[in-house]
C-alpha cells in the first residue's frame, strides 16, 4: 500500500497535531513547508502541502491572464 496510509494524530494542549512521518515521507513534507487546511463541517478536514494548491491556482489562474 505505498499510495495509501491511514495514520492516527493526537491533537496537543496548544491545538497543534504531528504528522505521522510515514505521511511526511508520502508528501515530501519537511520542516518549514507550509500546509493548507480544507475544513468541510459535514466531511471533515484535510490537509494539503501549499505547493499542490499553487501549482492548481496557476492553472486555473495562470499569470497572463491580467
Amino acid at each position: 500500500m505505498k499510495n495509501k496510509y491511514v495514520g492516527i494524530a493526537k491533537v496537543g494542549e496548544k491545538g497543534q497535531i504531528v504528522i505521522p512521518k510515514e505521511a511526511r515521507d508520502m508528501f515530501d513534507i519537511k520542516p518549514g513547508d507550509s500546509v493548507v487546511i480544507l475544513c468541510d463541517k459535514k466531511k471533515g478536514m484535510a490537509i494539503v502541502k501549499s505547493e499542490i494548491i499553487e501549482d492548481t491556482m496557476s492553472k486555473i489562474m495562470p499569470k497572463g491572464d491580467e
